[in-house]
């Protein structure tokens, strides 16, 4: 079925595929190259990366893996045997929420809209945009990587992420949601596959529904968090089994929030707003802390932090990282890296 920014909804597990253009969203487009580098510039150890898949793993608790160790959690603990990470890395400030920390994953801003942030304050779908909640145009990944000759697309596992199709509808090649996290990883390594994008975003729901009715870190949680260790282990499968992958693939993990109990809302917790940070791929320095790389940033210890002075990692670091590996422009009206002082490869 070709699918032209309309729905496709299944009572099996809620599936809804949207494509853009001319292309199926069943048939991914070949990814364009991106920008080139200036002649005669020299070149990095991110020269060899050509596209990024991001992972967020909603309500993922960093101390969960710690926990788990090695043997329950092995694909975890390969990322921070082979990349660069920090599991003391930090939300937005301002909220512990879903949607919220993803708009700043994807734009680069923080929350508050009256200082310069993206204004979505909410966490469910009302049919707005992002632009209309900031009063303003706000500009995405999605955005500069489109528009430099990329192909992008969104995976996720909850409806109310259709705020961003609907808000970068234009810059979206493929959204699909599905509420069956198997399927939808299922869905992601069919397209690294046959046609891999530039930019890939795959959000992953297990930790934070069990989290919400079983309890954040109990027994049922850390049997979430094993699940989808074993999926990420299949998306590194894939990557890893294709030279043209393996070669040329940067993948970031990080975390919209923690969770404690059977709420994440408060964003003064610790459990709530620290979450992890993960770089892999070719030339990213293994086995390394990414606060002793990035010397821009400063490791909060326990504390919240401000948005003022030296900053932790952040997940809103995200958008930037993107655009930087990928030797493009920052994200137009973006504050977090957008001086691009995170340091991922040796």
């Amino acid at each position: 079925m070709i699918l032209r920014r309309t729905g496709l909804i299944s009572c099996l597990g809620l599936t809804l595929v949207v494509g853009v253009g001319a292309a199926s969203a069943d048939v991914a487009s070949t990814a364009a190259p991106t920008a080139a580098r200036a002649p005669g510039a020299g070149r990095s150890a991110d020269d060899a990366v050509n596209r990024v898949v991001a992972i967020s793993v909603d309500g993922l608790n960093p101390r969960a893996i710690r926990v788990l160790g090695r043997s329950r959690t092995p694909n975890f603990h390969r990322l921070m045997r082979e990349g660069a990470v920090t599991l003391n890395a930090r939300t937005a400030r301002e909220q512990t929420r879903t949607l919220p920390n993803h708009t700043s994953m994807l734009t680069g801003r923080r929350i508050d809209a009256r200082r310069g942030g993206h204004g979505v304050t909410f966490n469910s779908d009302t049919g707005t945009t992002v632009h209309r909640a900031a009063g303003h145009r706000v500009a995405s990944v999605f955005d500069v990587v489109h528009g430099h000759g990329g192909s992008t697309a969104l995976f996720t596992a909850k409806t109310k992420f259709a705020l961003y199709q609907r808000t970068w509808h234009a810059t979206i090649d493929r959204f699909t949601v599905d509420t069956d996290n198997s399927r939808l990883v299922s869905s992601v390594t069919a397209e690294l596959r046959r046609a891999p994008r530039t930019f890939t975003f795959l959000h992953l729901s297990l930790p934070d529904q069990v989290g919400h009715s079983r309890g954040f870190m109990g027994a049922a949680y850390l049997r979430a968090v094993r699940r989808t260790d074993r999926l990420l282990g299949r998306i590194l499968s894939t990557v890893r089994s294709r030279p043209s992958l393996r070669k040329h693939t940067l993948l970031v993990l990080t975390a919209d929030h923690g969770g404690r109990g059977t709420s994440h809302g408060n964003a003064r917790r610790l459990a709530n707003y620290r979450v992890p940070f993960m770089v892999w791929g070719p030339g990213v320095a293994a086995g390394k802390n990414l606060y002793r790389l990035s010397p821009r940033y400063r490791s909060p210890g326990s504390a919240r932090t401000r948005y003022g002075g030296r900053q932790p990692i952040r997940n809103g670091d995200l958008a930037n990282l993107v655009t930087d590996v990928l030797d493009l422009p920052r994200v137009p009206g973006s504050h977090l890296n957008a001086r691009r002082g995170l340091h991922t490869f040796r």
